[in-house]
């Protein structure tokens, strides 16, 4: 049984509009270098989606369900026959990479928070084709003390099941568990696993918000 009032806490941190900039502002950059209009792509995304029983646009290639290639064919596919559009890819990540920057200022707070005694990890719904690319940006073994991702783990946030398993993989109680998530729903499953959640909006607020939690020993 875990000691619950000598466990550590472990933090575990978001990748993609944490680690990255908002999803948004990468999104419209895909949107710019492919050409297509942005309601337009989020129409045929939702169309696609829709398909697989999930209002979540990336729940299908991250578990994955489809591989990414036959998931973009799919999207052209409907581009082409509702919208007139031509879109033609077999995978978004050189796209959805190039020039991505890492938040440096985020790792920073990520480092202090290892300094402390804390476990950091990075528990992240990524699709397989990006592994190598996300890597790039950080360096994992430098930065984290574990990595879970959904397409290796068979789970993926919001799920319990994710929550659950990062638990165990950093050794402590759910109560002494951080996630620092972009998305409200993916803090809402966590929480209601019995965790605390900082939902990001930035370095600065995010960072002050963990140092009280740790402050507290969660």
């Amino acid at each position: 049984m875990t000691d619950t009032t000598s466990a550590r806490p472990a933090v575990w941190t978001d990748f993609g509009g944490v680690l990255t900039p908002p999803l948004g502002h990468t999104m419209a950059k895909f949107c710019a270098t492919t050409g297509v209009d942005a309601e337009i792509l989020g129409r045929a995304l939702a169309t696609v989606t829709a398909r697989y029983g999930t209002e979540d646009i990336m729940e299908p290639i991250d578990t994955p369900v489809v591989t990414e290639e036959e998931w973009l064919r799919e999207i052209g596919d409907v581009l082409q026959a509702d919208h007139g559009v031509t879109l033609h890819l077999t995978t978004m990540a050189d796209i959805w990479f190039d020039g991505r920057e890492t938040n440096h200022a985020w790792q920073a707070h990520l480092n202090k928070a290892r300094d402390r005694g804390a476990f950091v990890g990075m528990l992240s719904n990524m699709v397989p084709a990006w592994d190598r690319h996300w890597r790039r940006m950080v360096e994992p073994a430098a930065l984290f003390d574990d990595v879970l991702l959904s397409f290796e783990v068979g789970h993926r946030k919001p799920s319990p099941g994710m929550f659950d398993l990062a638990a165990r993989r950093a050794g402590v109680p759910p109560e002494h568990c951080v996630l620092v998530d972009d998305l409200a729903h993916n803090c809402a499953g966590a929480e209601a696993a019995g965790w605390q959640t900082v939902l990001f909006t930035d370095a600065e607020s995010a960072g002050d918000r963990l140092a009280t939690l740790l402050d507290g020993t969660v």
